[in-house]
């Protein structure tokens, strides 16, 4: 990366990086998944490719935070978005499995997001990732909340089984949507109220969960609108996307991911048209 950066730390553990010489008037929330991470490289990959800002931080776990993504307030990211509004033309929303799930449900009920960007992510609500309040997993809540109230989501079958070790928990989620085939409905992310353009990025071998099935099904509900979508996938690509620029990401949860370096680098310079378009970039 040849731009020359400054970084801002935040109290939240965020960092909101931004090219020395401007930008091109999008600011982008870079959001990481179930690991927590805060997003610096990314944040600094995008940065250096040109837009104005890009704003990352811890959104659950961690001192004074959430240990787990249960009922997490949907307003929680609205500060984050007010932050990049205020000094941005425009508003991105970039984020990866569990934060894509969030930001897409998320972006509906704010219109200062233009745009969002979500790499393996999910087209339906689900239960509770990690411990609630309590400090225990059972019952199952919603991942989400908004204004108070969680949001309607797919429980997962406790019955199903995740193979392999470390384990690919894949199945668990395809076994989950048949056994509660009632419950998806009302669970499914109304994407459709969002206006603005979506960009989707799925690996086929993705052994979380299949993203690019539930990709296909915000693409479809979408489509029927003739709303601005985009779904780039390729078919040995895992649950992580690594965009040019960026070296593999490790830690976060033992699970298996699927694809290889060499799919998942692939998958992501496929996906660097598409988000450069997204965000405006020459």
């Amino acid at each position: 990366m040849s731009a020359r950066l400054r970084e801002h730390r935040r109290e939240d553990e965020g960092v909101l990086v931004e090219p020395e010489r401007g930008g091109n008037g999008t600011g982008v929330l870079v959001l990481s998944g179930s690991s927590g991470r805060v997003e610096v490289e990314r944040a600094r990959v995008l940065a250096a490719a040109g837009v104005s800002a890009a704003l990352t931080y811890r959104w659950f776990g961690g001192p004074g935070r959430p240990a787990g993504i249960w009922e997490h307030p949907l307003e929680a990211f609205a500060p984050a978005v007010a932050a990049l509004s205020a000094q941005c033309e425009r508003v991105v929303l970039l984020g990866a499995s569990k934060s894509a799930e969030g930001l897409l449900a998320y972006a509906e009920d704010d219109p200062a997001v233009d745009a969002v960007v979500a790499l393996a992510p999910s087209h339906v609500v689900w239960a509770n990732v990690g411990p609630g309040p309590d400090g225990e997993l059972r019952p199952q809540h919603s991942s989400w909340s908004r204004g108070g109230r969680p949001l309607p989501f797919v429980p997962y079958d406790d019955d199903a089984h995740a193979p392999g070790d470390p384990p690919a928990y894949a199945p668990v989620y395809a076994q989950s949507l048949r056994t509660h085939a009632a419950a998806v409905a009302a669970a499914t992310i109304p994407v459709e109220r969002f206006f603005g353009d979506v960009l989707l990025v799925a690996g086929g071998d993705d052994q979380v969960w299949p993203a690019v099935e539930f990709a296909r099904a915000v693409q479809q509900r979408r489509a029927a609108l003739d709303l601005p979508t985009t779904l780039v996938t390729h078919p040995r690509a895992g649950h992580r996307v690594v965009l040019p620029g960026e070296t593999v990401a490790t830690g976060g949860m033992q699970l298996a991911r699927g694809g290889t370096e060499a799919a998942d680098r692939a998958l992501g310079v496929l996906a660097w048209t598409e988000l450069r378009r997204v965000l405006e970039l020459p």
